[in-house]
């Protein structure tokens, strides 16, 4: 038996066991090809990865160090007993090594690593191999088991609603964040809309980042029911609720890697809904030179495959295509998407207009999923619930039954970044706004991020400016600067 002690180590979602070099229990030439055991004590075995301590002021030869992870799963108190044992290979080992060479799995092969994978059986680095081989090479039935698997045994069930909406942007476009106006518009009209949001994976704000500087985002599954019954809507960090467990594991395996392999992000998206209780979704695919998706043979792949997946999983899905070719909104960062956000919803004549029109278009198409809604009326309903103050209304109801938050302070370090000459602003590069607005320090302080104050089509003079830096660290703010001096991430043109 030997002692529980909490080491205070975050390891990115993997339990780590560390035992001293003279361990009292289990001798060092017993265990060198030991890498894999089980903790044996709590509730249920809990499977980890050895780690060989040697400094006799972080471990007694009597104890067994646990890192917040393995501490959490095992969920017993420091200085309980505990035993451990070599674990076996994971029961779909045999399975991983066949993706590896580049077959075809079955719905139950991927099944079977997934519940590895939750299981804790898998090292992040066996996650990194499958996601390689899967990516490289997946029929569009594995797209459909991926999904089946990832959605896993926990669904939120809405036994009164015959419809239950949501929407979903395939990503890679700043700003656009039509997601919290649609939510505010939807519930207004009264079609329930529990919209799982996720925080930022590689860009500057999810759209979980952005809410939380309205509302906490953080919730239960009861209290989601609530939210619904009373508000119709709530915005969600679908991390807090208990669905999905794979699909997160995998998605932070992603994040680390800089993995965006579409039929992962289609089938983790699809996942999430389904585990969401969620029938019918709207899906908005954006196509541009610098956006994650940069052709339209491209989207419509992707929009075939997720029809296919849909109808085979009974969730009706309108895959829409839009332009990705630059930022939507002029804020990039979590307040100053919320700060475009709000202007919308509050009518005012200063408010973006591209995010305004699309996010009306894709309300429309959710309202046009109530058979009572004749095709096409959608927009002109979705527009008069936003201009009547009904959406701003629904939203403030929404925001104060999730939790106010409490004011965010927008980044004091500010640069304007100004057009050396004059013309016409040809294009902007969303890759690189993006990067400039990450290093800015957007994905780690709400207050962080750019102001876009020019967008395509606009006229140019030399020394006006076409964005403002903010930052809130000096580091944050010296990294974004230097990579606007090398890129702005703007082509401006001589006018015709």
């Amino acid at each position: 038996m030997l002692s529980i002690k909490h080491i205070n180590i975050n390891s990115f979602n993997e339990n780590i066991v560390y035992l001293h070099k003279d361990c009292d229990t289990y001798k060092l030439d017993e265990i060198k090809g030991l890498t894999k055991v089980e903790i044996h004590g709590g509730a249920v075995p809990v499977y980890a990865f050895l780690e060989i301590v040697e400094d006799d002021g972080i471990l007694k030869t009597n104890e067994i160090g646990l890192n917040n992870e393995a501490f959490s799963k095992v969920n017993l108190p420091e200085g309980a007993n505990i035993t451990i044992s070599m674990a076996g290979p994971p029961a779909s080992a045999s399975v991983l090594q066949r993706k590896i060479s580049g077959n075809i799995l079955s719905s139950n092969e991927y099944s079977m690593v997934m519940k590895d994978i939750v299981a804790g059986r898998y090292s992040n680095m066996d996650i990194a191999s499958f996601l390689v081989a899967s990516g490289s090479f997946m029929t569009s039935s594995e797209v459909l088991s991926l999904t089946e698997s990832l959605v896993g045994d926990e669904i939120i069930r809405w036994d009164e609603e015959n419809i239950v909406v949501d929407h979903h942007c395939l990503g890679g476009i700043p700003g656009n964040k039509t997601d919290i106006i649609i939510t505010a518009i939807v519930a207004a009209y009264g079609l329930p809309i529990p919209k799982t949001a996720a925080r930022s994976l590689t860009s500057c704000a999810g759209v979980a980042d952005t809410f939380s500087v309205l509302a906490n985002v953080d919730m239960s599954e009861s209290k989601l029911k609530k939210m619904i019954k009373e508000c119709r809507g709530a915005i969600v960090d679908y991390n807090s609720l208990p669905i999905a467990s794979a699909s997160k594991i995998v998605s932070a395996v992603e994040k680390s890697l800089g993995i965006t392999q579409q039929q992962h992000i289609v089938s983790s998206i699809l996942a999430i809904k389904l585990a969401a209780g969620v029938t019918h979704l709207v899906l908005d695919i954006p196509v541009g030179p610098t956006s994650r998706i940069k052709t339209t043979n491209e989207a419509m792949r992707i929009r075939k495959m997720v029809e296919y997946i849909g109808d085979m999983l009974s969730l009706e899905i309108d895959a829409v295509i839009t332009d990705g070719s630059e930022p939507v909104g002029n804020g990039v960062g979590a307040i100053l998407e919320a700060r475009d956000v709000m202007k919308i919803l509050r009518n005012k004549e200063d408010a973006p207009q591209d995010l305004l029109e699309k996010s009306l278009f894709l309300a429309g198409r959710i309202l046009e999923f109530d058979p009572k809604l004749r095709g096409g009326q959608g927009y002109h309903v979705a527009k008069e619930i936003l201009t009547s103050g009904r959406a701003l209304e629904s939203l403030n109801k929404i925001i104060y039954a999730q939790g106010k938050a409490p004011q965010a302070q927008l980044g004091h370090l500010t640069r304007d970044i100004v057009s050396s000459r004059s013309g016409i602003v040809e294009s902007i590069d969303n890759y690189q706004i993006n990067k400039i607005g990450v290093m800015a320090g957007a994905s780690q302080y709400p207050g962080a991020g750019l102001d876009l104050l020019k967008k395509v089509g606009d006229l140019v003079e030399p020394g006006e400016t076409i964005y403002r830096i903010h930052s809130l660290t000096s580091n944050d703010f010296a990294y974004a600067n230097s990579l606007a001096d090398v890129n702005s991430g703007y082509e401006i043109v001589s006018k015709r």
